[in-house]
């Protein structure tokens, strides 16, 4: 599915996409699986995970800087959200 530039958070999801191709555990694709169940409906191709991406997610976060970690956590989850929802809007 083509991700149009004017959808909130499109790079984001963009590159969560190619690193879950190419294999790669970074902070984008850990959030595409988290959002995963919805995209899916919105006809993304989004494998499905066994384990927990949310806690994997903020584990990285806080990896990379734990006194940052919440608020980058629920600013990239607002992002995702955003996506979501104005990719729904302009679903055909």
């Amino acid at each position: 599915m083509e991700i149009s530039d004017a959808l909130p958070g499109a790079d984001l999801i963009r590159a969560g996409l190619r690193d879950i191709a190419q294999g790669i555990d970074s902070i984008e694709a850990l959030l595409v699986l988290v959002g995963a169940p919805r995209l899916r409906r919105l006809g993304f191709d989004v494998p499905d995970t066994p384990d927990y991406p949310e806690d994997r997610l903020y584990a990285k976060l806080a990896a990379e800087d734990s006194d940052s970690a919440h608020g980058r956590y629920n600013a990239l989850i607002r992002k995702l959200v955003s996506f979501e929802r104005a990719a729904e809007c302009v679903k055909p």
